[in-house]
């Protein structure tokens, strides 16, 4: 689908996808890159997915519990809505996101604003996760973050899942997911029983 261009005063916008496994530090990410341009008197306006109130209903929290404020929406389109006079663009936990979140952040940079996107690239069975593949596909700028796996001490790509439940979304933390390298991850429950 082709997207018209709306440019309005700015003749530019793009797309940064800030993506990795669980604890890799996606979100400590986007909230630097979102303080910043606050600090620059950019005017920024961030959204998580409404389903995520893990730490807050009203933030997105890091891990290590840095915030900033955010406003939940259920659907991508409501992004369009709520972005007026609006230069930067976060959104948090792409993955959670409906399929139309590529092409509705694909319309926000041809109207000249920033876009920062994160969420995890893989579900925890390593499979490309929601609308991130596509996100990935169309970003200007892509930053892969990485975990330390808490086997072995290598580079973790992977989260995996140590909670017995097999639907796709199942929002946790370290008591349910743990970063670990594709090595690790590769064997599995094994790793958990010694």
């Amino acid at each position: 689908m082709f997207l018209e261009p709306h440019f309005k005063g700015q003749r530019s916008g793009w797309i940064e996808v800030i993506c990795g496994s669980m604890f890799s530090g996606k979100t400590e990410e986007l909230i630097r890159r979102l303080k910043r341009a606050k600090i620059a008197n950019q005017k920024v306006e961030i959204f998580k997915p409404k389903i995520d109130t893990r730490y807050d209903e009203l933030k997105v929290v890091s891990h290590d519990e840095n915030f900033i404020l955010a406003v939940p929406i259920d659907h991508s389109r409501k992004l369009l809505e709520m972005v007026e006079g609006v230069g930067v663009v976060g959104i948090d936990e792409a993955q959670f996101f409906d399929g139309e979140l590529p092409e509705i952040c694909q319309q926000l940079a041809l109207d000249g604003k920033r876009v920062i996107v994160a969420g995890l690239d893989m579900d925890f069975k390593g499979r490309p996760f929601g609308p991130m593949p596509n996100l990935l596909a169309v970003a200007e700028y892509i930053t892969k973050v990485h975990a330390i796996c808490q086997h072995c001490g290598n580079l973790a790509t992977h989260s995996f899942r140590l909670a017995n439940e097999g639907k796709t979304v199942l929002l946790g933390e370290k008591e349910s997911y743990e970063p670990r390298c594709r090595t690790c991850y590769s064997m599995g429950n094994i790793l958990n029983l010694h």
